[in-house]
């Protein structure tokens, strides 16, 4: 990984270099989900044989209840324990996000009152691979169970049996055995073979996170939760633990970008030296791909330039090596504090969603709540007493817009 100073040259190129490759995707992902959207099952079927290598008319599109109901007998006690304290930990923070009804006057007379209502129907993406993501499963699965939703369907290229003892631990019957962006068409426009649903969750590739983009005209979408970005930032620390947070992230994709940021360079240093040699401890992997494609240690002037870099790049994970500097960070994805917070700590089993906005979306957002489960409906009562209250001041403002009928439909009740 190399080390450059932190200029306003760098960091334009660092957020051009995100733009470009998300235009080349962009591109890609449209076709597939207007194939899909055309011709349904034909185009499904077609682009998961071309890109996933995996006939669907063979073997067929959903794994079926037997395969999951063998993969948590023959699973291990270990695993499942693991998973049942992550999900454990995942539906306490969910039941804390969930917003709650309430009801109150706002006039005398004038009763304003919330519904919270689960969303009828959802999908799961789950990142496949050499690995099925099984952690992605509980994030999404889980708090769409506390938001009360009644239809949950996964979708994942290739589950391997430990995704389907984690459904089968979690009470998860549908999994689809697709992916990429023609699964998130399939998802969001139907198919013979795969219901629509009314929101799609989970994160994926720069293929996926462009194709959730393209649907979310016609189906909801959580959040683009594409390749991992995770920033350090420290002016001192253990360079080793530092190095490892790094790789940690930067073995998910080639195109995951992990960064550290610092104002020494001495650490700067150590930290590159820790880097290389951990790549040399692990297996070949991404990891070593990603650190030299996509990742740099950036050395900055001062920390307030690096606070202020991280704010406009607004990253999906940060660590802070202790808290004084958070008071300075307002736009990332989820924040670790402390030399303790290991970042695979809460891409597993802290209970804080793993799901995270990517390519700078935490300027506008946090990472995936209950909150996303569900819909908030206002409700209006209106006795005669609220509306005498009310009808001179509608009476004006309608005037004022010009909107004469919304005058009358006031004026007409007095």
């Amino acid at each position: 990984m190399r080390i450059v100073k932190l200029t306003p040259r760098i960091e334009k190129w660092l957020t051009a270099r995100r733009a470009r490759q998300d235009d080349k995707a962009h591109s890609i992902a449209a076709e597939i989900v207007a194939d899909v959207r055309k011709r349904g099952d034909a185009a499904l079927f077609a682009w998961t044989n071309k890109l996933d290598h995996f006939n669907l008319a063979r073997k067929g599109v959903w794994s079926s209840k037997k395969e999951i109901r063998s993969a948590v007998r023959h699973a291990n006690p270990a695993f499942l324990n693991a998973i049942k304290r992550a999900a454990k930990n995942v539906r306490s923070v969910a039941e804390k996000q969930l917003p709650r009804p309430w009801s109150f006057e706002s006039e005398p007379g004038v009763r304003i009152s919330q519904r919270v209502s689960p969303i009828e129907s959802i999908g799961c993406y789950i990142p496949g691979g050499h690995f099925s993501l099984v952690s992605t499963l509980i994030m999404t699965a889980v708090p769409a169970q506390v938001a009360g939703v009644s239809r949950i369907i996964a979708v994942c290229p290739g589950p391997n049996p430990q995704l389907l003892a984690v459904a089968g631990l979690l009470g998860i019957a549908e999994i689809a055995r697709i992916g990429g962006a023609q699964a998130i068409a399939a998802l969001a426009y139907g198919t013979n073979s795969i219901p629509r649903v009314d929101k799609i969750f989970g994160p994926g590739n720069k293929y996926v996170t462009a194709a959730k983009q393209f649907v979310s005209g016609d189906c909801a979408i959580d959040l683009p939760a594409g390749p991992t970005e995770a920033i350090v930032l420290a002016a001192e620390g253990n360079a080793r633990w530092i190095a490892a947070d790094l790789l940690a992230q930067a073995e998910h994709a080639k195109d995951a970008a992990s960064f550290f940021v610092t104002t020494s360079r001495s650490l700067a240093r150590e930290v590159q030296r820790e880097i290389k040699w951990q790549l040399g401890e692990l297996p070949f992997g991404m990891a070593r791909v990603s650190t030299e494609l996509a990742g740099a240690i950036l050395v900055a002037d001062s920390l307030d330039q690096a606070c202020e870099f991280v704010n406009r790049f607004a990253p999906e994970h940060l660590s802070l090596n202790a808290d004084k500097l958070l008071r300075k960070i307002n736009s990332v994805g989820t924040v670790f504090i402390g030399p303790w917070g290991a970042q695979p700590l809460g891409d597993y089993a802290t209970g804080s969603n793993h799901v995270l906005p990517t390519g700078g979306w935490a300027r506008m957002r946090g990472g995936l709540s209950a909150a996303d489960f569900v819909k908030c409906i206002s409700v209006q009562t209106i006795e005669r007493k609220g509306f005498l209250r009310l009808a001179d001041t509608v009476e004006i403002l309608a005037e004022s817009e010009g909107l004469m009928a919304h005058r009358n439909a006031v004026r007409v009740r007095r």
